[in-house]
């Protein structure tokens, strides 16, 4: 009778943190379905938590174009489209922003378009290739990977050794 008991409070644990882990995740799945369908409503970037991330990078090297997405109002430059990855990486972008309270922060917007720069032009100089986009999911897929701890990791900037900043 012990071992049915004990079998039935493993299975039950293991249940309850799964449901956890998927409710994360269906609503990482519900922003991206909305995006993609062009139905995201919001003027701002969701109140994603760092405990998003892990589900949000799972898209970073989507090139689906999307149409229908949270602009910042306060810049002159006016985004048709974007691939939903950059949008993605700008949205962890976001997230890291509000947990250091990023000086660049404007309500949730980390920068003022989910566009690349490169760092060290005098002038400004956005990219939108797809090598640009490679190598930001990569540096932030590496970053999110690192073994720095929570808070340390969230204050280093993903793009730091690229030759990229966020516009």
């Amino acid at each position: 009778m012990k071992i049915v008991l004990k079998l039935f409070l493993l299975i039950a644990l293991l249940g309850f943190s799964g449901c956890e882990d998927q409710a994360g995740s269906a609503e990482v799945r519900g922003y991206i379905d909305q995006l993609i369908a062009g139905t995201y409503e919001s003027w701002e970037l969701p109140e994603f938590s760092p405990s998003d991330i892990s589900d949000l990078l799972k898209y970073r090297n989507e090139t689906t174009i999307i149409t229908n997405f949270p602009r910042n109002g306060i810049s002159s430059f006016y985004q048709q489209e974007c691939k939903l990855g950059m949008f993605v990486l700008w949205t962890i972008e976001s997230i890291r922003a509000v947990e250091t309270s990023s000086e660049y922060l404007i309500g949730r917007f980390p920068s003022q378009n989910p566009v690349l720069a490169i760092r060290d032009e005098a002038e400004l100089h956005m990219v939108f290739d797809d090598q640009s986009h490679k190598e930001a999911a990569r540096a932030y897929k590496d970053w999110w990977n690192s073994f720095y701890p929570g808070k340390n990791k969230i204050s280093i900037d993903p793009l730091e050794k690229t030759k990229y900043r966020w516009h």
